[in-house]
């Protein structure tokens, strides 16, 4: 073999390993009608914190800083039933699809089991060291999973009332938790700024994402993709399960706007739309592949109320995902839905994708 041949050979050897990095081709967003408020549901007399939509769509679930739950009629917003036990602002609230039950947690350390047909407390969950921030209902097995300023995720058994497990981790504050069928079934984000995927079988921690610079105070699963987001005020990223790698950040509209603003609490529909609450009124409404934000708006105080009063604190799709709730500092519950008169061309999409691409 010649030097040219052999020299030839080295090269393309060496070429095997070189290959051409692609170049970012941003994802087309696809185009949602932008959204409006429809109706303005007033009645607490605290801060609204936390909200749950029963599995059949009829009515909906509010808890709040006056430490009492309400029942709501989803079609009509007309007030069905108040529940009073808790001792503290309720902070979480989930209802059952396999049971008539719905659950809820607050300040006050408790974590209550109602039965819907009695309307009465049938199981409290006793061992949280301090306020329940957060709670979950498993989807297939009778788990209860709750988390909150003792910066341990507990795991309770709903019938004997028992701790499965506790899973430790964390260290601050759980401000939000997750479970879903497949593994990770556990997620839960914290204020010491990171979140974690747990396996619940073992109890451990499976993966510790690391990526925000602040603490993690919204999750929110994808109905039907096997992915969530998780929101800070520095930012609000994509997850994929079940390793938790990184997608995308959902980056606002302008930097100037509601960059800043501390995300309260995220939602996602089937449609792809991500809805994400600010503590200072701001409303971003994000496309969920190709991470486009598109619409921003400020949710509007209720006359009387103070600007300062303009903040969301929860939020959450019906099981159509048609409606948007939403729970505010102003003591309302706000429903929002599509505008039905938007069209492609009255409401073009805005897509300015910026050519760096953020790793992390």
């Amino acid at each position: 073999m010649s030097d040219g041949q052999s020299a030839e050979s080295m090269a393309s050897a060496a070429g095997q390993q070189l290959v051409r990095k692609r170049n970012y081709e941003p994802i087309r967003p696809e185009w949602h009608a932008p959204w409006r408020m429809m109706r303005v549901i007033s009645g607490h007399i605290g801060w609204v914190r936390s909200l749950a939509v029963e599995p059949g769509n009829k009515w909906f679930a509010s808890g709040s800083v006056d430490r009492t739950i309400k029942v709501w009629d989803l079609a009509s917003g007309t007030l069905k039933l108040t529940l009073t036990g808790h001792i503290s602002p309720v902070r979480g609230l989930a209802v059952s699809a396999r049971h008539p039950y719905l659950f809820s947690c607050g300040e006050d350390k408790q974590v209550k089991c109602w039965d819907l047909e009695t309307n009465k407390v049938v199981r409290q969950y006793h061992g949280h060291l301090s306020g329940v921030y957060a709670l979950a209902l498993h989807p297939v097995l009778d788990l209860l999973v709750t988390g909150g300023r003792d910066s341990v995720v507990r795991v309770w058994d709903i019938r004997t009332k028992q701790q499965v497990h506790v899973l430790s981790g964390h260290k601050s504050t759980i401000s939000s938790v997750q479970c879903q069928e497949a593994d990770p079934q556990v997620i839960s984000g914290s204020m010491d700024s990171t979140v974690r995927l747990w396996d619940l079988a073992a109890g451990k921690s499976m993966t510790t994402l690391t990526h925000h610079k602040k603490s993690v105070r919204a999750l929110a699963l994808h109905p039907t993709e096997f992915g969530f987001a998780s929101g800070s005020s520095d930012s609000i990223k994509q997850w994929r399960c079940p390793k938790g790698e990184f997608v995308q950040n959902f980056e606002p509209k302008n930097d100037t706007g509601s960059g800043g603003a501390i995300v309260n609490s995220l939602a996602v529909n089937s449609d792809g739309v991500l809805f994400a609450g600010a503590d200072n009124g701001t409303m971003r409404f994000h496309d969920w592949k190709s991470g486009h934000c598109f619409q921003e708006a400020e949710t509007i105080v209720q006359p009387g109320s103070l600007d300062s009063e303009a903040g969301i604190f929860c939020s959450t799709f019906d099981r159509t995902g048609f409606r948007l709730i939403t729970g505010e500092a102003d003591k309302t519950i706000k429903i929002w839905k599509e505008d039905d008169e938007a069209t492609q061309d009255s409401h073009p999409i805005d897509f300015r994708p910026s050519l760096t691409r953020r790793r992390h």
